[in-house]
């Protein structure tokens, strides 16, 4: 297939055009043209549009030229103009460079020849999913009806096939066997992946720890979410989230969102697949709700808080957002035995603590419950008393002594 059209006025006017804007630049070098290959893809900037082509100006690479029917939309209207940058995919070489969007994309209906043409230059190509069928799509290029694998039609898992029928995509072709009734295989996968992999190419080129980036989220696990960065993915660990503690990554962040992370950790792994370890935080990016509220914390005072969990060895309550301080099962109970937190409060009770330690370095509160004022556990035996009436030691006998002995030592 070649676009050569030698006595085609579009062709002279191209070339008159480039006579003229050479010799604009008289001291500007040759151009060099480099060799370049049928599927290789190449970017220019518009410089002519005629009847029948638009003629691209590949900078000291090369110039070509691209049929109009390629950049018409669905209602005919032409795509672009003068001055505009595109991408294309070459074609062709001849005496100019053949260009193509796809293959698919004109007014008339592709044959098999150009499929195959399609597939030997490795060039893509435009396709509707006509239908679902056994183990895949039926998808109409033209006037020919090709097969797409459902495992071809996405880089992810499909779920529901349905989603994807009567929708344009563009493929390429990974298996042609001509005749007449011929077999062709198409793939939008291998084209997604190839994107993707010179978007990687592009954010690693520029990616440093530090940096700042927006990624869109892929997947959620229990341990973090995985957030693709432009075209590599990163980790993001749960204790990365929030500076509270977070038991689930879905109680931030939802699949298909769109955040803004910091680069913590790059780290090479060794393993082809996956080269880098990228590392991210959420966190990384607020304000340290510890240095914001401690200040107003004070060693001996009484605070309230929530309690957010329970652990075997005590209760954390959370002063502030983002601040936490435990309350030690020894000291829970008053005075008496406690084998488990539970046994005291639970989660979401609001509770009074004191405040015993501040570790500032470690980031780390003491608090109690037991510790009461002189105060308080004067009024405790006094409402004790009253309620167990006057005389209560001695009608009361050992029990009453015991007791007023315990209100005596608090």
């Amino acid at each position: 297939m070649s676009n050569d059209k030698p006595d085609n006025p579009d062709t002279e006017d191209f070339a008159s055009m480039l006579a003229d804007f050479e010799r604009e630049r008289p001291n500007a070098a040759p151009r060099r043209q480099r060799a370049v290959h049928p599927g290789d893809k190449v970017t220019g900037r518009v410089i002519s549009i005629g009847r029948d082509s638009v003629f691209i100006d590949l900078g000291a690479k090369a110039e070509g030229s691209l049929d109009v029917e390629d950049l018409l939309d669905k209602d005919g209207e032409l795509t672009v103009a003068v001055g505009d940058e595109i991408e294309a995919v070459v074609a062709n070489v001849g005496d100019t460079i053949a260009l193509r969007r796809s293959f698919g994309r004109g007014g008339g209906a592709p044959a098999a020849q150009e499929l195959e043409d399609a597939f030997n230059a490795g060039l893509p190509i435009d396709g509707l999913v006509a239908a679902t069928n056994k183990g895949g799509f039926d998808v109409q290029v033209g006037n020919v009806r090709c097969f797409c694998p459902v495992s071809q039609i996405d880089n992810k898992f499909v779920e529901d096939p349905e989603v994807f029928v009567g929708r344009r995509y563009t493929f390429r072709v990974t298996k042609f066997e001509g005749g007449k009734r011929p077999n062709i295989v198409l793939s939008r996968r291998a084209l997604l992946e190839e994107a993707q992999r010179e978007r990687a190419e592009q954010t690693l080129a520029t990616l440093q720890v530090g940096n700042t980036v927006t990624g869109t989220v892929t997947s959620l696990r229990d341990y973090g979410a995985f957030i693709d960065i432009g075209g590599i993915e990163g980790m993001l660990h749960i204790s990365e989230l929030e500076f509270r503690r977070v038991d689930h990554p879905s109680e931030v962040l939802s699949e298909g969102q769109q955040v803004e992370v910091q680069v913590i950790n790059i780290e090479e792994t060794g393993n082809e697949k996956r080269p880098l370890k990228i590392g991210l935080s959420l966190k990384a990016l607020k304000s340290d709700p510890w240095k914001d509220s401690v200040g107003s914390l004070v060693e001996g005072t009484k605070v309230t808080g929530t309690v957010v969990r329970l652990q075997s060895f005590g209760a954390f309550v959370e002063l502030a957002p983002g601040v936490e301080g435990l309350v030690h099962v020894s000291e829970l109970g008053g005075g008496r035995r406690v084998n488990h937190p539970r046994e005291v409060v639970n989660q979401g009770d609001e509770v009074e603590v004191t405040i015993l330690r501040i570790d500032t370095e470690a980031k780390r509160i003491g608090l109690s419950m037991d510790r009461q004022s002189d105060a308080e556990a004067r009024q405790e035996r006094q409402e004790i008393e009253a309620h167990m009436g006057g005389g209560t030691s001695q009608s009361l006998g050992t029990f009453g002594d015991l007791l007023k002995k315990k209100l005596e030592t608090k």
